[in-house]
């Protein structure tokens, strides 16, 4: 194999590679990720009224209006910081939160796979909740 052949291979590879990493941040993905571990507190409308949530001290919040409450355009870093919950200073009473550090949680079901390590468990996880601000975003009402 020539080298001009083998610098479009590796450039082709490279490309596909970016291609996979995008595609695993997805609003649907993010859907996905929101009705698995969100819509029992939430509501599948988003409004704060699912299942759990009557059991809960603090009632869930409505997500269809998190710009209007922000009082303009959707807070996405904020919102990846929230629902990370690794590095917020936010940690409530007794060093507990309002809903679980889904960060951690993310991070722990990668690691849990065969052979992922913590780095691809660590960009696993932040995939997974930039998907899930995505989805939220999709949602927003006025």
């Amino acid at each position: 194999m020539n080298s001009h052949t083998m610098q479009r291979a590796v450039v082709a590879s490279l490309l596909s590679i970016t291609a996979a990493a995008w595609a695993q941040t997805s609003a649907g993905l993010g859907r996905a990720d929101y009705m698995d571990n969100c819509a029992s507190c939430h509501g599948i409308s988003a409004k704060g009224d699912g299942p759990v949530g009557s059991f809960l001290v603090k009632p869930p919040a409505d997500l269809t209006q998190i710009a209007h409450r922000y009082g303009g355009p959707f807070p996405q870093a904020l919102l990846k910081e929230v629902i990370d919950g690794r590095w917020s200073g936010d940690r409530g009473p007794h060093g507990s939160r309002d809903m679980p550090v889904w960060g951690q949680v993310f991070k722990e079901r990668a690691m849990t796979q065969a052979g992922d390590s913590s780095t691809t468990a660590e960009w696993s996880a932040s995939q997974r909740v930039a998907s899930l601000v995505m989805y939220l975003k999709t949602l927003q009402q006025p």
